[in-house]
């Protein structure tokens, strides 16, 4: 584990899991889910990246340049393939120090993704939060598809509501796959602030996203900010202490509902994730 610390912020990280995030405090009070010791599986822990595709692929089929792929499932009780590959691979620590470390992950391309990428994610604690970038760079001989996010999970407990300006979401099916695009507040008063407690499951995108997001709190607000993150996506289980407020470039299926971006090789591709004190 790698500690970092600084201004009253504290951030753990797991490079061995997933690179994930194990904790978030501020000021000693749990901003994200915090991880259980002995956690052996990402969706245990606080934050994880999404590379080299975010979300679900539907039966895990898509085609690229006119060549047809068909990805297996890689986790337990998923009808379809999810949240990429780096989640579900050790990382390796390329720097760290007091505030600041940066994980790298290196695929040669396999039955799970075939193209060849580097990925890599850097965290720095200020005197307003933290901050996160996550690149990916197509180290393979062919234009690779490429959609990438993060998935944080929020304490719930301590927070009162969630606002976020959007343009519309996308409904689901049974498989949470989408169906159909409605207004944005359809399952939720969000431009004004609604609370995360639902009595039924939302795991849903919606488009259109600002690009921030304020996660109100006895404790002091926080502003969730995204760069390159045009859709956010939200999975807010009932019944559970937390719920996640993810930025991400595509929505679930993207490679099947639009034309994918492509990354030709040696290009490179970076979103950015901030978690900082609102005002």
């Amino acid at each position: 584990m790698i500690s970092l610390t600084y201004a009253g912020w504290d951030v753990d990280l797991l490079p061995a899991l997933g690179g994930a995030v194990a904790a978030l405090r501020r000021g000693g009070a749990d901003i994200f889910r915090p991880t259980a010791p002995g956690a052996d599986h990402p969706l245990l822990t606080a934050c994880f990246p999404l590379v080299p595709y975010a979300n679900r692929i539907a039966d895990g089929r898509f085609a690229v340049d006119g060549e047809h792929y068909a990805l297996p499932r890689n986790v337990e009780g998923q009808d379809h393939p999810l949240h990429g590959v780096g989640w579900l691979v050790p990382w390796t620590i390329d720097e760290a120090n007091d505030r600041h470390a940066t994980l790298r992950h290196d695929h040669a391309g396999d039955v799970h993704w075939p193209w060849a990428y580097a990925a890599t994610q850097s965290f720095m604690l200020d005197d307003d939060g933290l901050r996160v970038t996550l690149s990916v760079t197509n180290h393979d001989a062919r234009a690779m598809p490429v959609s990438l996010g993060f998935h944080p999970y929020f304490m719930r407990g301590p927070v009162t509501t969630v606002r976020f300006a959007a343009d519309g979401l996308w409904l689901v099916d049974a498989g949470l796959l989408p169906t159909e695009q409605v207004a944005a507040d359809r399952l939720g008063d969000w431009a004004g602030g609604d609370t995360p407690d639902r009595a039924t499951l939302i795991d849903n995108s919606y488009t259109g996203w600002s690009g921030e997001a304020i996660i109100g709190r006895a404790d002091g607000d926080l502003r969730l900010a995204g760069g390159g993150t045009p859709f956010l996506h939200l999975f807010m289980p009932p019944g559970e202490d937390f719920f996640c407020v993810e930025p991400v470039t595509a929505m679930p299926d993207g490679l099947n509902r639009a034309a994918p971006v492509l990354l030709a090789p040696g290009e490179s591709r970076t979103i950015a994730m901030s978690v900082t004190a609102a005002g």
